[in-house]
Protein backbone atom coordinates (compact mmCIF):
# COMPACT_ATOMS: atom_id res chain seq x y z
CA UNK A 1 0.00 0.00 0.00
CA UNK A 2 1.08 3.68 -1.11
CA UNK A 3 1.62 6.12 1.74
CA UNK A 4 -0.18 9.22 1.58
CA UNK A 5 1.21 12.60 -0.62
CA UNK A 6 -0.10 16.11 -0.84
CA UNK A 7 0.86 15.55 -4.55
CA UNK A 8 -2.30 13.31 -5.07
CA UNK A 9 -4.11 16.34 -5.05
CA UNK A 10 -1.40 17.61 -8.17
CA UNK A 11 -3.17 14.43 -10.24
CA UNK A 12 -6.55 15.65 -12.08
CA UNK A 13 -7.57 11.74 -11.86
CA UNK A 14 -6.84 10.91 -8.07
CA UNK A 15 -7.28 15.19 -6.60
CA UNK A 16 -10.81 13.76 -5.11
CA UNK A 17 -9.69 11.07 -3.79
CA UNK A 18 -6.73 13.07 -2.22
CA UNK A 19 -8.94 15.52 -1.31
CA UNK A 20 -11.21 13.48 0.93
CA UNK A 21 -8.77 11.78 2.60
CA UNK A 22 -7.42 15.12 3.65
CA UNK A 23 -10.88 15.75 5.13
CA UNK A 24 -10.97 12.11 7.14
CA UNK A 25 -7.26 13.18 8.52
CA UNK A 26 -8.95 16.36 9.57
CA UNK A 27 -11.87 14.19 11.00
CA UNK A 28 -10.28 11.88 12.92
CA UNK A 29 -7.63 14.67 14.83
CA UNK A 30 -11.27 16.79 15.70
CA UNK A 31 -13.41 13.64 17.07
CA UNK A 32 -9.67 12.70 19.09
CA UNK A 33 -9.35 16.00 20.40
CA UNK A 34 -13.54 16.23 21.43
CA UNK A 35 -13.24 13.05 23.03
CA UNK A 36 -10.46 14.92 26.11
CA UNK A 37 -9.87 11.99 29.03
CA UNK A 38 -13.39 10.84 29.13
CA UNK A 39 -13.40 7.47 29.00
CA UNK A 40 -17.08 7.15 26.69
CA UNK A 41 -15.87 9.45 24.15
CA UNK A 42 -12.53 7.96 23.86
CA UNK A 43 -13.85 4.65 22.63
CA UNK A 44 -16.63 6.42 20.33
CA UNK A 45 -13.62 8.10 18.86
CA UNK A 46 -11.61 4.58 18.68
CA UNK A 47 -14.71 3.46 16.90
CA UNK A 48 -14.68 6.31 14.45
CA UNK A 49 -11.03 6.13 14.17
CA UNK A 50 -11.42 2.10 12.59
CA UNK A 51 -14.06 3.95 9.95
CA UNK A 52 -12.11 6.79 8.87
CA UNK A 53 -8.62 4.32 8.63
CA UNK A 54 -10.71 1.92 6.58
CA UNK A 55 -11.98 4.13 4.27
CA UNK A 56 -8.20 5.87 4.15
CA UNK A 57 -7.24 2.71 3.42
CA UNK A 58 -9.59 2.11 0.52
CA UNK A 59 -8.63 5.80 -0.92
CA UNK A 60 -5.37 4.72 -1.22
CA UNK A 61 -6.46 1.75 -2.95
CA UNK A 62 -8.20 3.61 -5.17
CA UNK A 63 -5.06 5.93 -5.54
CA UNK A 64 -2.73 3.63 -6.35
CA UNK A 65 -4.78 1.81 -8.75
CA UNK A 66 -5.05 4.93 -10.74
CA UNK A 67 -1.16 5.62 -10.71
CA UNK A 68 -0.45 2.29 -12.07
CA UNK A 69 -2.87 2.07 -14.71
CA UNK A 70 -0.97 5.70 -15.92
CA UNK A 71 2.16 4.26 -15.69
CA UNK A 72 1.25 0.74 -17.55
CA UNK A 73 -0.36 3.67 -19.88
CA UNK A 74 2.95 5.34 -20.54
CA UNK A 75 5.09 2.31 -20.85
CA UNK A 76 2.96 1.11 -23.53
CA UNK A 77 3.93 1.28 -26.97
CA UNK A 78 2.45 4.29 -28.54
CA UNK A 79 3.44 3.43 -31.98
CA UNK A 80 4.37 0.17 -34.05
CA UNK A 81 6.63 0.19 -36.64
CA UNK A 82 7.06 -2.62 -39.54
CA UNK A 83 9.97 -3.56 -41.53
CA UNK A 84 9.28 -5.64 -44.62
CA UNK A 85 12.51 -7.24 -46.53
CA UNK A 86 12.46 -9.80 -49.76
CA UNK A 87 13.87 -13.19 -48.97
CA UNK A 88 13.58 -15.81 -50.94
CA UNK A 89 12.63 -15.56 -54.64
CA UNK A 90 13.89 -12.76 -56.22
CA UNK A 91 11.72 -10.13 -58.34
CA UNK A 92 9.07 -11.95 -56.98
CA UNK A 93 9.94 -11.83 -53.20
CA UNK A 94 10.72 -8.27 -53.22
CA UNK A 95 6.78 -8.19 -55.08
CA UNK A 96 5.64 -9.75 -52.07
CA UNK A 97 7.32 -7.65 -49.74
CA UNK A 98 5.95 -4.95 -51.01
CA UNK A 99 2.16 -6.89 -51.12
CA UNK A 100 2.50 -7.37 -47.54
CA UNK A 101 3.27 -3.74 -46.81
CA UNK A 102 0.28 -2.60 -48.40
CA UNK A 103 -2.17 -4.88 -46.65
CA UNK A 104 -0.92 -3.59 -43.34
CA UNK A 105 -1.34 -0.37 -44.40
CA UNK A 106 -5.00 -1.30 -45.35
CA UNK A 107 -5.95 -2.93 -42.27
CA UNK A 108 -4.24 0.18 -40.23
CA UNK A 109 -6.25 2.53 -41.92
CA UNK A 110 -9.96 0.19 -42.05
CA UNK A 111 -8.94 1.04 -37.84
CA UNK A 112 -8.83 4.40 -38.23
CA UNK A 113 -4.52 4.29 -36.93
CA UNK A 114 -2.38 6.81 -38.73
CA UNK A 115 -0.22 4.58 -41.28
CA UNK A 116 2.43 6.43 -42.48
CA UNK A 117 5.31 5.28 -44.82
CA UNK A 118 8.89 5.72 -43.60
CA UNK A 119 10.44 4.08 -46.41
CA UNK A 120 10.02 2.13 -49.10
CA UNK A 121 9.63 -0.88 -47.44
CA UNK A 122 8.92 0.70 -43.57
CA UNK A 123 6.00 1.41 -42.07
CA UNK A 124 4.64 3.58 -38.80
CA UNK A 125 1.48 2.82 -37.41
CA UNK A 126 0.38 4.53 -34.57
CA UNK A 127 -2.76 3.89 -32.60
CA UNK A 128 -4.46 2.73 -29.21
CA UNK A 129 -4.34 -0.83 -30.13
CA UNK A 130 -1.63 -0.66 -33.14
CA UNK A 131 1.17 -2.79 -31.19
CA UNK A 132 -1.38 -5.14 -29.35
CA UNK A 133 -2.87 -6.20 -32.68
CA UNK A 134 0.52 -6.27 -35.01
CA UNK A 135 3.19 -7.65 -32.23
CA UNK A 136 2.89 -10.86 -33.27
CA UNK A 137 3.33 -10.37 -37.16
CA UNK A 138 7.30 -10.99 -37.15
CA UNK A 139 8.97 -13.45 -38.61
CA UNK A 140 8.74 -15.04 -42.24
CA UNK A 141 5.81 -15.18 -44.67
CA UNK A 142 5.44 -17.65 -47.54
CA UNK A 143 3.93 -16.96 -50.62
CA UNK A 144 3.33 -19.99 -53.16
CA UNK A 145 1.83 -18.86 -56.78
CA UNK A 146 2.17 -18.37 -60.16
CA UNK A 147 4.16 -15.36 -61.06
CA UNK A 148 2.68 -13.20 -63.78
CA UNK A 149 5.94 -13.38 -65.17
CA UNK A 150 5.72 -17.35 -65.22
CA UNK A 151 5.04 -18.41 -68.92
CA UNK A 152 5.24 -22.09 -68.19
CA UNK A 153 2.97 -21.98 -65.18
CA UNK A 154 5.18 -23.12 -62.67
CA UNK A 155 4.42 -22.30 -59.01
CA UNK A 156 7.08 -20.06 -57.68
CA UNK A 157 7.64 -20.08 -53.63
CA UNK A 158 9.31 -16.84 -52.68
CA UNK A 159 9.36 -15.14 -48.84
CA UNK A 160 9.61 -11.99 -47.19
CA UNK A 161 10.39 -11.31 -43.49
CA UNK A 162 8.50 -8.64 -40.91
CA UNK A 163 9.77 -7.55 -38.21
CA UNK A 164 7.19 -6.04 -35.85
CA UNK A 165 9.10 -2.71 -33.52
CA UNK A 166 7.36 -1.35 -30.56
CA UNK A 167 7.62 2.87 -30.38
CA UNK A 168 7.21 3.68 -26.75
CA UNK A 169 7.15 6.57 -25.32
CA UNK A 170 9.71 6.00 -22.99
CA UNK A 171 12.91 4.02 -24.79
CA UNK A 172 13.63 1.07 -22.45
CA UNK A 173 16.80 0.56 -24.14
CA UNK A 174 19.00 3.04 -23.46
CA UNK A 175 21.76 4.36 -25.72
CA UNK A 176 24.82 5.86 -24.79
CA UNK A 177 25.34 9.22 -27.50
CA UNK A 178 29.51 7.50 -28.07
CA UNK A 179 27.75 4.74 -29.62
CA UNK A 180 26.08 6.33 -31.97
CA UNK A 181 26.99 7.22 -35.59
CA UNK A 182 24.81 9.94 -37.10
CA UNK A 183 24.85 10.60 -40.91
CA UNK A 184 22.83 13.27 -42.48
CA UNK A 185 21.63 13.46 -46.46
CA UNK A 186 18.79 15.20 -48.67
CA UNK A 187 15.05 13.59 -48.39
CA UNK A 188 13.85 11.91 -51.66
CA UNK A 189 10.62 13.43 -53.14
CA UNK A 190 9.29 15.48 -56.66
CA UNK A 191 11.96 17.36 -57.85
CA UNK A 192 11.82 21.34 -56.83
CA UNK A 193 10.83 20.90 -53.25
CA UNK A 194 12.65 22.32 -50.36
CA UNK A 195 12.55 18.59 -48.71
CA UNK A 196 15.20 17.89 -51.60
CA UNK A 197 16.78 21.01 -50.69
CA UNK A 198 18.29 20.73 -47.16
CA UNK A 199 20.02 17.53 -45.16
CA UNK A 200 16.97 16.72 -43.62
CA UNK A 201 16.81 12.44 -44.04
CA UNK A 202 19.30 11.67 -40.91
CA UNK A 203 21.03 7.73 -40.57
CA UNK A 204 21.92 6.35 -37.21
CA UNK A 205 24.59 3.35 -37.07
CA UNK A 206 24.88 1.97 -33.34
CA UNK A 207 28.57 1.26 -33.62
CA UNK A 208 28.29 -1.94 -30.98
CA UNK A 209 25.65 -4.25 -32.96
CA UNK A 210 26.30 -2.14 -36.61
CA UNK A 211 22.07 -1.69 -36.04
CA UNK A 212 21.22 1.10 -38.83
CA UNK A 213 17.89 3.30 -39.14
CA UNK A 214 17.33 5.81 -41.80
CA UNK A 215 13.94 8.05 -41.48
CA UNK A 216 13.49 10.62 -44.15
CA UNK A 217 9.58 11.15 -43.24
CA UNK A 218 9.58 13.95 -41.91
CA UNK A 219 10.52 17.91 -42.92
CA UNK A 220 13.32 19.01 -40.79
CA UNK A 221 16.21 17.53 -39.48
CA UNK A 222 15.54 17.25 -35.52
CA UNK A 223 12.35 15.41 -36.37
CA UNK A 224 14.13 12.81 -38.57
CA UNK A 225 16.63 12.50 -35.90
CA UNK A 226 13.83 11.61 -32.97
CA UNK A 227 12.45 9.33 -34.86
CA UNK A 228 15.03 7.33 -36.04
CA UNK A 229 16.69 7.42 -32.54
CA UNK A 230 13.43 5.94 -31.57
CA UNK A 231 13.21 3.25 -34.20
CA UNK A 232 16.86 1.88 -33.11
CA UNK A 233 15.72 2.38 -29.36
CA UNK A 234 12.77 -0.50 -30.53
CA UNK A 235 15.51 -2.69 -32.77
CA UNK A 236 17.80 -3.25 -30.22
CA UNK A 237 15.01 -3.86 -27.64
CA UNK A 238 13.94 -6.82 -29.99
CA UNK A 239 17.48 -7.65 -30.65
CA UNK A 240 17.95 -7.95 -26.84
CA UNK A 241 14.89 -10.01 -26.24
CA UNK A 242 15.02 -11.85 -29.20
CA UNK A 243 18.65 -13.05 -27.64
CA UNK A 244 16.96 -13.28 -24.35
CA UNK A 245 14.55 -16.24 -25.68
CA UNK A 246 17.40 -17.84 -27.52
CA UNK A 247 18.99 -18.70 -24.40
CA UNK A 248 15.22 -20.25 -23.47
CA UNK A 249 14.43 -21.89 -26.91
CA UNK A 250 12.98 -24.66 -25.04
CA UNK A 251 10.13 -22.82 -23.75
CA UNK A 252 10.16 -20.24 -26.30
CA UNK A 253 8.59 -23.40 -28.71
CA UNK A 254 5.46 -22.94 -26.75
CA UNK A 255 4.81 -19.14 -27.17
CA UNK A 256 3.80 -16.70 -29.23
CA UNK A 257 5.54 -13.20 -29.62
CA UNK A 258 8.93 -14.73 -29.68
CA UNK A 259 9.29 -15.69 -33.49
CA UNK A 260 12.60 -13.77 -35.64
CA UNK A 261 12.83 -13.47 -38.80
CA UNK A 262 13.97 -16.92 -39.08
CA UNK A 263 10.86 -18.62 -38.58
CA UNK A 264 8.52 -18.95 -41.00
CA UNK A 265 5.02 -18.34 -39.47
CA UNK A 266 2.06 -17.94 -42.45
CA UNK A 267 1.67 -18.87 -45.86
CA UNK A 268 -0.04 -17.36 -48.55
CA UNK A 269 -1.25 -20.19 -50.84
CA UNK A 270 -2.75 -18.28 -54.25
CA UNK A 271 -3.84 -21.42 -55.92
CA UNK A 272 -5.50 -23.06 -53.37
CA UNK A 273 -7.16 -19.85 -51.82
CA UNK A 274 -5.47 -19.98 -48.70
CA UNK A 275 -3.44 -18.65 -45.96
CA UNK A 276 -2.18 -20.84 -43.24
CA UNK A 277 -0.50 -19.63 -39.78
CA UNK A 278 2.04 -22.32 -38.63
CA UNK A 279 2.05 -21.29 -35.36
CA UNK A 280 -2.04 -21.68 -34.59
CA UNK A 281 -2.50 -24.53 -37.27
CA UNK A 282 -4.69 -22.46 -38.65
CA UNK A 283 -6.21 -21.51 -42.23
CA UNK A 284 -8.25 -18.90 -43.82
CA UNK A 285 -9.79 -18.33 -46.97
CA UNK A 286 -10.42 -15.40 -49.36
CA UNK A 287 -6.56 -14.42 -50.32
CA UNK A 288 -7.77 -11.58 -52.58
CA UNK A 289 -9.97 -10.14 -49.06
CA UNK A 290 -6.82 -10.69 -47.17
CA UNK A 291 -4.16 -9.06 -49.10
CA UNK A 292 -6.66 -6.06 -49.00
CA UNK A 293 -6.21 -5.65 -45.05
CA UNK A 294 -8.80 -8.18 -43.90
CA UNK A 295 -6.64 -9.76 -41.73
CA UNK A 296 -9.16 -9.21 -38.51
CA UNK A 297 -9.75 -13.19 -38.04
CA UNK A 298 -6.18 -14.36 -38.11
CA UNK A 299 -5.01 -11.26 -35.20
CA UNK A 300 -7.91 -11.73 -33.74
CA UNK A 301 -6.99 -15.93 -33.51
CA UNK A 302 -3.48 -14.75 -32.87
CA UNK A 303 -4.36 -12.76 -29.98
CA UNK A 304 -6.70 -15.18 -28.70
CA UNK A 305 -4.01 -17.58 -28.36
CA UNK A 306 -1.69 -15.63 -26.74
CA UNK A 307 -4.08 -14.47 -23.95
CA UNK A 308 -4.72 -18.56 -23.27
CA UNK A 309 -0.72 -19.12 -22.70
CA UNK A 310 0.81 -19.94 -26.36
CA UNK A 311 0.46 -22.13 -29.76
CA UNK A 312 2.72 -23.96 -31.49
CA UNK A 313 6.11 -23.23 -32.57
CA UNK A 314 7.09 -21.45 -36.13
CA UNK A 315 8.08 -23.45 -38.65
CA UNK A 316 11.94 -23.55 -39.68
CA UNK A 317 11.79 -21.18 -42.80
CA UNK A 318 14.45 -23.32 -44.41
CA UNK A 319 11.83 -25.59 -45.34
Amino acid sequence: MIEYSSEFKQNHKTAYFAEEYEKLTAELAGARESAGSDPELMAMAEEDARRIEQRQEELLSEIERILDKDKEEAEKPKAIVLEFRAGAGGDEATLFARELKDMYTKYGEAKGWRVKALDDLTLEIEGADAWEALRYETGVHRVQRVPITEKTGRIHTSTASVAALPIRTKPTFIIHPADIEMEFSRSGGAGGQNVNKVESAVRLIHKPTGVDVRSTSERSQIANREKAMAILSAKLEAFAIEEEAKKHSADRKSQIGTADRSEKIRTYNFLQDRVTDHRLKESWHNLPKIMLGGIDPIIEALAKAAAEGGVGAAEDSSE
